[in-house]
């Protein structure tokens, strides 16, 4: 009589994720560890195998490392780099089953119930993958047994041969509170607390405790749950004749835009980056990037930005498949669909053809920055990257154009009646002032080591309206803009 198939998980833990992410790039012969800055102090977040031979441990603080180990070598720390790492894993992963999940920051847990025949068996799968990892440079221990927590606990605190129940409480995925408490009381292996009495045990410690132990024993299942593939904004054609044109080109995007956008469309997403691959029939292949000021998914608004790209590929013999991929996108809700465009449109389109040309970083905006001080009072930025803002809010009119101080002769806390300028002789009509300016103390700007400024507005008979200063601590007048 068939009693079906036997449950099997499988747990994955890389214990040095984030030093083998950076050594399998960069590979290190000494010491070397991953930093974390944690509470104003710099500690030892990661480390390689000789960094721990050398005495080194996690949490240490960083300069105490170094004063023990003089040739460390580290590392910041990444952990968003860390975490796509681990994503890539979860993909290779699987190879060995479709049932694959992430458990925790550094490892992956797998359900391989029914699949371990097809690599041999479960011992020759089980080396196959540490072989693998091996190759890869990767620290890797694994577990396998009938629940998700006697996987954990044998990857993280088994030696091949023990028993579950010799393993200690720890091996239960328990926080070090709990930990310390229960080995206090002398229940220091999971075999000691399954004796114990499950009543004060869960009065004291609460539920979590009894349902680790069960979740561990198979007393309480606990399903391993696969994440979800992000979607693939992806669309290729093969073609059964090469061709060679733009306008060919052109027109085979035009085909491979409607679907793609239709994909980005029922998922609210907007193409930020799209890569055209036209593949030639010698086996060569050209990229096309186009990069967009806002995200997009107007097939009508895309596809002109591609005839500057697509007009300069070199086509040699043919292209016999094209492919379109957006590789970078963005949450784009829904719109309102009407007959007019809207301006922000225009103007995000604009921007795009000009960064096609110079460069999208190339084309700036000025926005305002937190600073009384005038000449610090804005800030440049890409104009893809950024939105524009509502406008400065000052308590007094700024002047529409600065430059550096220009002095001019003067003398007293008052404007001059008379001054020359740029070659100009200037008589003083209306002076309106003074607004005081302290220096931020904070920032180093040798512009601002004379201290304190007594800003005025001067409107001049002859026409210029000028921002002028005066500096209580060295006397002296100087111009610094012009109004409209």
């Amino acid at each position: 009589m068939f009693d079906g198939i036997r449950k099997r998980v499988v747990c994955m833990w890389f214990p040095r994720l984030p030093s083998d992410r950076v050594l399998r790039a960069r590979p290190v012969s000494g010491p070397f560890a991953i930093t974390l800055k944690s509470n104003n102090t710099e500690r030892i977040y990661c480390l390689n195998a000789a960094a721990e031979r050398a005495g080194l441990t996690r949490g240490m603080s960083f300069a105490d490392a170094r004063a023990f180990c003089p040739d460390l070598i580290s590392q910041p720390a990444r952990p968003d780099l860390d975490t796509r790492f681990l994503a890539m894993l979860r993909r290779w992963a699987t190879r060995y089953c479709p049932w694959v999940g992430r458990d925790g920051a550094d490892g992956l847990v797998l359900d391989v119930t029914g699949s371990t025949h097809l690599w041999g068996g479960e011992e020759a799968m089980l080396a196959d993958i540490q072989a693998r990892a091996m190759r890869a440079g990767l620290t890797l221990r694994l577990g396998c047994a009938a629940t998700r927590g006697a996987a954990w606990a044998y990857a993280h605190f088994g030696t091949g041969s023990d028993a579950l129940t010799d393993l200690p409480v720890a091996a239960l995925r328990l926080d070090e509170a709990m930990v310390t408490a229960l080995q206090r009381l002398g229940l220091r292996s999971i075999g000691d607390l399954s004796e114990a009495a499950r009543a004060p045990l869960a009065r004291r410690f609460g539920p979590d405790l009894l349902l680790r132990l069960d979740q561990a024993m198979g007393h309480v299942p606990e399903p391993v749950t696969p994440e979800r593939e992000p979607p693939s904004f992806v669309t290729r054609m093969s073609l059964p004749e090469p061709i060679g044109l733009a306008e060919d080109v052109m027109g085979i995007t035009e085909r491979l835009l409607g679907p793609l956008c239709d994909k980005l469309d029922r998922f609210e997403m907007g193409a930020r980056k799209l890569s055209l691959t036209l593949r030639r029939v010698d086996q060569g292949s050209r990229e096309v990037e186009l990069r967009l000021a806002a995200p997009m998914r107007d097939p009508q608004r895309i596809l002109p930005l591609f005839e500057r790209g697509v007009g300069g590929v070199d086509a040699g013999f043919g292209i016999d498949q094209i492919r379109l991929e957006a590789t970078q996108v963005e949450p784009l809700a829904a719109q309102q669909i009407g007959s007019a465009r809207h301006s922000p449109d225009r103007l995000d389109d604009l921007i795009t053809r000009i960064g096609t040309r110079i460069g999208l970083d190339n084309v700036q905006r000025y926005l305002p920055a937190d600073s009384h001080i005038p000449a610090r009072a804005f800030l440049v930025a890409p104009a893809a990257y950024t939105g524009p803002d509502s406008g400065w809010s000052t308590l007094r009119p700024r002047p529409l154009r600065l430059f550096p101080p220009e002095p001019i002769a003067g003398h007293g806390p008052t404007p001059p009646a008379r001054f020359r300028w740029r070659r100009m002789t200037l008589t003083t009509g209306r002076a309106i002032g003074p607004e005081r300016l302290a220096p931020e103390w904070w920032l180093e700007d040798d512009a601002w080591r004379t201290g304190l400024r007594d800003y005025w507005k001067v409107d001049t008979r002859e026409g210029r309206r000028l921002w002028l200063f005066y500096t209580p601590q060295n006397p002296g007048w100087c111009v610094e803009g012009e109004f409209a």
